[in-house]
C-alpha cells in the first residue's frame, strides 16, 4: 500500500526566521514608520530635542535626525533603509535628513492603505515613480534664481537651516559666519560654482558663549609652539610645511656602533648635532619663520630654532597641513634638502592664544585663503556639539543653494503646493495607479500637518487655512508656528535650498517603493547577529 504521507522538504538551514506575504509587508512597513515616528517630534522651529545615552554613558542631545538615526544602533533591516536615506540627504546637503525620513514614512503608511484594498504592491510602487518624477518637475518650475551676490537671501538660508536648534539664540550672528566663510571659499569655473564644504573647518572650544564665536580668514590649529622660548606671535608670516622629520634618522638595519674612545662619542654627538643644524639652517634660509611639522622636532633642532626667533609645530594632522595649503598657498615638502623660498607659504599673522584652559595656533589674515575656519564657543561641552551641528546645516544649506542656483521658501509652503499640483495630476491619470499618485500628493501633508503638531496647534485648521491661500494663488504660504495663521513664507525670510525638497522626495520614493517590492523576509539561523524577530514580535528593538 502507497504511503500518502508527504515528507517536508527542507531548503534553509535549521533555525532560519521567513516571514512571507502580507505579514512580511507589514512587518517591514511597521519598522520603518517607526523610524519615522521617533524623528518626527523633531520637525521644524518648535521641534524637540533627543537624548540619547550609549552602552558607555555618553550622552548625545540633539534634534538632528541623522545625528538620532545613527546614535540609535537599529538593527531591523528595513529600518536601516530609512537610517541610509537620513545618511544620504547629510553627504548631498547636509541638512533636510528629517523630512526625509518622514515622507518615507508617510508615503508607507499611505501604501499600506492601499494594499488593504487589495492594490498590487507594484501598482503602488509605479505610481509613486510617476508621481515622483511629477513632483521634480513641479519643484524645479517653482525654484527661484540666486547667486553668490544675494547675500541677504543667503543669510535667511542659513538662519532658516539653525531655527530649532541649538544655536538660534545666535542665528543672526552664526549665519553672518556661515555666508562669509562659504564666501571666501567658493571657485567659479565655466560659470558654475564650485564649493568643496569641508574647506570650511569647525573648530570648537568650551568656554564663553555661542556669541564669541569666530571667523577666522585661515586656520586654527589645536597645537601649541614646540617650545616655550619661541616668539608667542610673528607677523608677516612665511610659513614651511613639512611632512619629514627634524631629526637623526634610525638606521633602517639593527647596526651596533662601537667606541673606544671618548673623543669618538663626542665626535658622533657634535656629527648629529651639526646634521640637525644643517637641517634647521637649510628651512631658515629660505627666510621661513613659521615651521608646522606632520612629524617630530628633535630638542637640539627645537633649540636652534629658537635661537633664529622661528615659532614651530611638530605632529600636525595630515588634513591640518593640507588645509593650510590652500589657505595659505604653500606646498607640502617632503624632503628638507629640496625646500625652497618658492614653498613658502604667507599669512598676515600666526600667534599662539590660550582658548579655555588650552592653547591653539591661530594662523590669521591669509590673502585669498581656500580654506578658512570658524571657531565655536560655548557654555557646555552638549551646547557646543549642538551648535556645530546646526553650523553643519547652515554650511550645507548655502553651498547646495550657491551650486544648484535654486532656492523655495521653507514653512511647508513647497509641499501643500506639491500636494495640491500632484493631486491634479492624479485626475489625468487612468486606472490603479491614480490611487497611488493620490497617496503620495496626501503624503507631502505630512510636513505641514508635523509642524503644526510640533507648535501645539490643531493641523486640521492649519492644513484648511494652507490650502484654500495655495488655491487662490498664493504659491509660498507656509504655516506661522507662532501664531498659527498663514504667513508669506518668502517675505517671512524662511528659505531653504530647492536641492533639500529634490533630494528628500528622490530618497523617500526610492526607500518607500524598494520597501514596498519585498514580499520575503529570510534571516539567518539565531547564531547569527543581527536576526529578524519572528512574525508577531515587535519589529525592531529601540
Amino acid at each position: 500500500m502507497a504511503n500518502n504521507q508527504i515528507q517536508p522538504i527542507f531548503i534553509l538551514p535549521e533555525g532560519t526566521q521567513r516571514s512571507t506575504g502580507r505579514s512580511a509587508q507589514r512587518n517591514n512597513i511597521m519598522a520603518a514608520r517607526m523610524v519615522a515616528e521617533t524623528v518626527r517630534t523633531t520637525l521644524g522651529p518648535k521641534g524637540m530635542d533627543k537624548m540619547i545615552v550609549d552602552s558607555l554613558g555618553d550622552v548625545t542631545v540633539t534634534n538632528d535626525g541623522v545625528t538620532i538615526l545613527d546614535e540609535m544602533q537599529i538593527e531591523h533591516p528595513a529600518a536601516k533603509m530609512m537610517v541610509e536615506i537620513a545618511k544620504t540627504q547629510e553627504d548631498e546637503i547636509g541638512d533636510g535628513t528629517t523630512t526625509a525620513v518622514v515622507l518615507a514614512g508617510e508615503l508607507l503608511k499611505n501604501s499600506e492603505e492601499l494594499l488593504e484594498m487589495n492594490v498590487h504592491p507594484t501598482v503602488v510602487a509605479r505610481g509613486y515613480r510617476l508621481a515622483e518624477a511629477k513632483a521634480q518637475e513641479i519643484l524645479k518650475k517653482m525654484g527661484v534664481d540666486v547667486s553668490e551676490k544675494d547675500d541677504s537671501i543667503l543669510r535667511k538660508i542659513a538662519m532658516t537651516a539653525m531655527t530649532g536648534k541649538g544655536a538660534e539664540n545666535a542665528k543672526e550672528k552664526l549665519a553672518d559666519l556661515t555666508v562669509r566663510a562659504i564666501k571666501a571659499i567658493l571657485e567659479k569655473s565655466d560659470g558654475k560654482i564650485k564649493i568643496n564644504r569641508e574647506d570650511v573647518r569647525l573648530e570648537k572650544k568650551v568656554g564663553g558663549s555661542v556669541d564669541d564665536s569666530e571667523l577666522i580668514e585661515g586656520i586654527v590649529l589645536d597645537k601649541e609652539r614646540v617650545h616655550s622660548g619661541m616668539p608667542q606671535r610673528i607677523e608677516g608670516a612665511k610659513i614651511a610645511l613639512l611632512d619629514a622629520a627634524i631629526e637623526i634618522k634610525n638606521t633602517e638595519i639593527d647596526a651596533k656602533i662601537q667606541i673606544t674612545d671618548p673623543e669618538q662619542l663626542q665626535s658622533f654627538i657634535d656629527q648629529e648635532e651639526k646634521m640637525l643644524r644643517d637641517k634647521v639652517e637649510k628651512i631658515t634660509s629660505t627666510g621661513a619663520n613659521v615651521i608646522i611639522c606632520q612629524k617630530g622636532i628633535d630638542d637640539i633642532a627645537q633649540y636652534f630654532f629658537v635661537r633664529k626667533g622661528v615659532y614651530a609645530i611638530r605632529r600636525a594632522k595630515k588634513s591640518d597641513l593640507e588645509a593650510l595649503s590652500r589657505a595659505t598657498g604653500a606646498k607640502i615638502v617632503s624632503n628638507i634638502k629640496e625646500i625652497s623660498a618658492s614653498d613658502l607659504g604667507k599669512a598676515g599673522l600666526v600667534e599662539e592664544v590660550k582658548v579655555g584652559e588650552e592653547a591653539m595656533t591661530y594662523v590669521r589674515n591669509c590673502h585669498n585663503p581656500k580654506s578658512v575656519t570658524i571657531l565655536i564657543r560655548g557654555g557646555t561641552e552638549h551646547v557646543v556639539d549642538e551648535v556645530k551641528r546646526a553650523m553643519d546645516d547652515s554650511i550645507g544649506d548655502v553651498s547646495a543653494s550657491l551650486v544648484d542656483g535654486k532656492v523655495v521658501a521653507g514653512a511647508g509652503a513647497p509641499e501643500v503646493e506639491l500636494s495640491k499640483e500632484l493631486r491634479k495630476y492624479a485626475q489625468s491619470l487612468s486606472g490603479r495607479e491614480q490611487l497611488a499618485v493620490q497617496a503620495f500628493a496626501d503624503a507631502m501633508d505630512i510636513i505641514p500637518r508635523t509642524l503644526a503638531e510640533n507648535a501645539g496647534l490643531d493641523p486640521i485648521d492649519v492644513l484648511t487655512d494652507l490650502k484654500s491661500q495655495h488655491d487662490k494663488g498664493a504659491k509660498w504660504s507656509g504655516i506661522n508656528v507662532f501664531t498659527g495663521k498663514p504667513m508669506d513664507a518668502w517675505k517671512s525670510g524662511v528659505i531653504e535650498p530647492l536641492k533639500i525638497k529634490t533630494q528628500a522626495v528622490s530618497s523617500a520614493a526610492e526607500v518607500a517603493v524598494m520597501i514596498l517590492r519585498i514580499d520575503d523576509v529570510i534571516s539567518g539561523s539565531s547564531e547569527s547577529k543581527g536576526q529578524m524577530p519572528p512574525p508577531g514580535q515587535p519589529p525592531m528593538d529601540m
